[in-house]
């Protein structure tokens, strides 16, 4: 199993989410190899159509930084689980990056075919992180990040869960910074008893996937 940390605040609230799914994966046997996409040097989608030049191997991205190699190693890999905070509403640019290498390089374009060059399936685990209410995730997120998720599953062709951690703590002292719109104690006071819950949901994930 591969983990992935889309967050640029790697040890924040998805990341702890997602040490919490390696545990859960680590329980049931699973050998676990987590990355911080932040660490690595890459970009999205290049458009050089290497991948889909006659001849050339398939589900493969040939551009050279630090992604192509994880590319090849998630698709190696029986399941993953991607972690990324909501930004304005959409996940990181670093996890928009990694899909559009991911995805793009093992669509097919060719009349006959199922749209995809990949032949086994990839379990996908995604854990959202927000500042939002869960009542703005439930009624609005999910069905927008519902459309990423069904390309994911369609050319994957395994099974795609999520969890969302919704309405969580930006920073430890609201004090220290202009955002005069948040009531600390009333983000505790939901944080204290939901976050150890948020923390079982995802070790739960990561044993379903392992």
């Amino acid at each position: 199993m591969i983990i992935i940390n889309a967050s640029p605040r790697k040890d924040c609230n998805t990341g702890i989410l997602l040490k919490e799914a390696m545990k859960g994966a680590e329980s049931k046997g699973a050998t676990v190899e987590y990355v911080n996409l932040y660490d690595l040097s890459f970009t999205g989608c290049h458009s050089c159509l290497a991948c889909k030049r006659k001849g050339a191997a398939k589900n493969k991205c040939f551009w050279q930084d630090d992604l192509s190699p994880l590319i090849d190693r998630i698709l190696k890999s029986e399941s993953v689980i991607i972690g990324t905070p909501i930004y304005f509403g959409t996940p990181t640019a670093q996890f928009h990056a990694l899909l559009e290498r991911l995805l793009f390089c093992v669509l097919s374009y060719e009349i006959d075919g199922d749209g995809s060059y990949y032949n086994k399936q990839l379990n996908v685990g995604i854990i959202y992180t927000m500042n939002a209410p869960k009542s703005y995730y439930d009624k609005t997120m999910r069905h927008s990040l519902a459309f990423t998720e069904n390309i994911i599953k369609m050319l994957l062709k395994g099974n795609v869960v999520t969890y969302g951690a919704c309405n969580t703590l930006q920073v430890d002292d609201y004090s220290k910074y202009r955002m005069s719109i948040f009531n600390e104690e009333s983000k505790k006071s939901h944080h204290d008893p939901q976050f150890p819950m948020d923390m079982q949901e995802a070790f739960k994930m990561g044993c379903e996937l392992a």
